[in-house]
């Protein structure tokens, strides 16, 4: 078979020419200035478009010097390993660093607790509970909120010291004013001694109160009281009325304010009448299931509660908590068995407030106390209501003829009128 003839050469340069790529405009140029520019000795021959940008580059550079770095740091590291452990086998004394000294052994000392076990969860400084089980709580843990109480709201009777121009005998006096406006409005007891409470701790974070304001002062302390403890308290024109326009109910609301405040909204403290219920409460249980319910003797209470006003019209009763002073008063109605039994207290804890009360008992005990009833009010609950007595007279008698206030004045000085309340068949 005739094989067929070779291509001329001119023919097969055509057709390697046609496979050729074509070159666009762009790496035309790009070839030119290549060409126009060689590169330097030390740099590739590769376009700028392919190197890495010049920042990362940089970072590059950076890295490698940071391994090299850690790299030296662990070789520094190594060798100074190796030095110490080139120490010689001695040091000075005979003591090599390589040997471990073992500590003296101590014999295993077991000691037996088992004798302490009733002391272990105990504090020695808390009274016990003399709560009875509850079907509603836990006693001890009901005991131990309300003592917890007690040491948080703080009272002092050296508030007067804050004040330059008010003088012990005018608190006296306020307070007096305070019992008789509760009994015209026929306010519980409680009501009473919540006002006395937040006037005593008010006074504490004020200072240069001038008398002039002591009335305003104690008006809303009494109107505040009467808000958190009665059902139907009186409205606040009946407190600015009390005060024969010495107060309006504007000075009233702006005052409640600054009270509040001043107090940090903390209203709600275990008042000694409060202490006295409890003991009494206590003391008198027979039905546990029923200990929320009154049990004692209406007489009895009213007799501690009457000793408890005038105590509390003296400065010096504030040296006191309130749950001492209510025992103290409890101790001369009853025994120090009885004491122990409904407070939890010692004697130790109750002597000096004891035997600071004899004078106090001993006026009260010349005035006769019964029961009074009023209207619209039930007759077991008769005896919450506060009453009043004259009381000054008897604080008179108490501090031994010492006058406390100028003959016919019943009240602070006030600018703008007389801070009596008017009688019962006055009231509107």
């Amino acid at each position: 078979m005739a094989s067929l003839p070779a291509q001329p050469p001119f023919k097969k340069e055509k057709k390697e020419r046609s496979y050729r790529p074509k070159m666009s405009r762009r790496s035309s140029r790009l070839q030119a200035k290549q060409q126009q520019q060689p590169p330097l000795p030390c740099q590739e021959e590769t376009p700028r478009e392919l190197q890495a940008p010049e920042h990362l580059q940089t970072r590059k550079r950076r890295t490698a010097e940071e391994i090299k770095k850690k790299e030296d740091g662990k070789i520094a590291k190594k060798h100074q390993y190796e030095i110490k452990s080139c120490w010689p086998p001695t040091i000075t004394g005979g003591i090599s660093p390589c040997i471990i000294i073992e500590t003296p052994h101590k014999e295993s000392v077991t000691t037996d607790f088992s004798r302490f076990k009733k002391y272990r969860f105990r504090n020695l400084f808390i009274n016990p509970s003399p709560l009875p089980e509850l079907t509603w709580g836990n006693s001890k843990d009901v005991w131990l909120n309300i003592l917890k109480k007690e040491n948080r709201y703080a009272h002092c009777k050296h508030f007067t010291s804050l004040h330059s121009s008010l003088q012990p005998h005018m608190r006296s006096i306020l307070l007096d004013w305070l019992l008789e406006v509760c009994e015209v409005y026929a306010l519980h007891r409680e009501t009473f001694y919540l006002a006395q409470d937040f006037f005593d701790r008010f006074m504490l974070t004020q200072k240069n109160i001038n008398k002039s304001m002591l009335q305003l002062i104690g008006i809303t302390s009494l109107f505040i009281a009467s808000k958190l403890e009665e059902i139907y308290a009186p409205k606040i024109q009946e407190f600015a009325y009390v005060t024969d326009g010495a107060c309006s109910e504007d000075d009233i609301v702006r005052m409640e304010l600054i009270m509040l405040k001043a107090l940090k909204w903390e209203l709600c403290p275990v008042t000694i009448i409060s202490w006295l219920n409890l003991y009494l409460q206590v003391d008198a249980l027979k039905d546990v299931p029923k200990v929320l319910l009154p049990q004692y003797s209406q007489e009895k209470f009213i007799q501690i509660a009457q000793l408890l006003d005038l105590c509390i019209l003296d400065v010096n009763s504030l040296d006191f908590q309130y749950r001492t002073l209510a025992a103290a008063a409890l101790c001369h109605y009853t025994s120090t068995e009885v004491v122990k039994k409904a407070s939890g207290l010692d004697w130790d804890n109750i002597s000096e407030c004891v035997e600071w009360m004899v004078p106090f008992v001993n006026v009260a005990r010349k005035v006769s106390v019964k029961l009074k009833h009023f209207k619209k009010v039930a007759v077991e609950d008769c005896h919450n209501i506060q009453t009043h007595t004259n009381y000054l007279d008897m604080l008179e008698e108490v501090n031994s003829g010492v006058a406390s206030t100028a003959p016919g004045q019943l009240s602070p000085v006030s600018t703008a009128g007389i801070i009596t309340p008017p009688k019962s068949t006055e009231k509107k």
